[in-house]
């Protein structure tokens, strides 16, 4: 072992290679002062926790299915991340075809094309509900998911155009449809036309019903307005996520119009479970084992 020409400067003699290690000077320990305050370097991305500040690897989040491996709060997730872990095997995707239009030219402090330009940009997604269809556990499914970072999850004419057309590719491969709810509400910026979505996935469920197929909705943190309205709660079977946020309008607007203070867990999944509006509630990691104890059953499969 051999040390630098500083460190034998600062030793008061210089040492030759030859000299024997019984007579090398050995380096010292750095002690910081009561000052030094010393942190955590990580060589990739985290995140943090909103719940217990820990801050985790990407990658280790993304293998922990966006679960906090310290405190085990359930983190946002993407919904092609969602799709992607749910299934084992995705097959197709489905809905690209359908691109949203400009019919109102509504205009707030942003044209319309301009925000969802920037939605896309966002989150590489062209609208705020993906389709795929796949296998879990080796039974064929029917999956959306609503990404909540476009535009709030927002339901337009598109997505009522994506999930419509998951329902009748559900009734025409005799195959369950499951949808991951994650949103506002009915998009203000295409108007009566966004709210007729609720009466159109309305029919398309009824029309599974009627087809004897099995519709599961998971509840997310969070889904609100006309989806919750609507295609949120016109499951067969409700399950929920834990904490998530639950409801028509939102807290703070019934606490103006009852003039009352609403206090945790009012609308968490937890309070409606008490309430019997959901049946359900699972974490994340039992959430495929769930669903698929669940479409076996209602499908009399083996």
């Amino acid at each position: 072992m051999s040390y630098s020409m500083s460190q034998q400067v600062k030793s008061g003699k210089i040492l030759s290679p030859s000299t024997p290690w019984t007579e090398r000077i050995v380096p010292g320990i750095h002690v910081p002062d009561e000052q030094t305050t010393l942190k955590a370097t990580f060589t990739e991305p985290t995140i943090e926790c909103p719940e217990c500040h820990a801050l985790v690897t990407r990658t280790a989040m993304s293998f922990n299915a966006y679960v906090c491996p310290q405190c085990d709060e359930h983190l946002k997730m993407k919904a092609r991340d969602r799709l992607n872990w749910f299934f084992d095997q995705v097959q197709t995707e489905m809905g690209q075809e359908f691109t949203a239009k400009d019919p109102l030219k509504f205009v707030d402090s942003k044209a319309y094309p301009e925000r969802m330009s920037e939605a896309q940009k966002k989150t590489g997604e062209t609208e705020a509900l993906i389709v795929m269809q796949g296998l879990l556990k080796g039974v064929p499914m029917i999956a959306t998911a609503f990404e909540f970072d476009f535009m709030g999850g927002s339901m337009g004419t598109v997505v009522g155009d994506r999930f419509v057309q998951a329902a009748e590719r559900a009734i025409e491969t005799h195959q369950p449809l499951i949808c991951f709810a994650a949103s506002g509400g009915a998009r203000m910026q295409e108007g009566m036309l966004s709210l007729m979505q609720m009466a159109r996935t309305s029919a398309a469920i009824q029309r599974l019903k009627e087809a004897g197929l099995p519709y599961v909705v998971v509840l997310t943190h969070p889904v609100y307005g006309g989806v919750t309205a609507s295609l949120a709660m016109l499951g067969d079977v409700h399950l929920a996520e834990p904490k998530a946020m639950i409801g028509f309008a939102g807290k703070r607007v019934i606490e103006q119009t009852v003039r009352e203070k609403l206090d945790e867990p009012f609308q968490r999944a937890e309070y409606l479970l008490d309430h019997g509006v959901i049946d359900q509630i699972v974490h994340r990691h039992a959430l495929r084992d769930t669903v698929y104890r669940i479409i076996t059953k209602l499908m009399n499969l083996p």
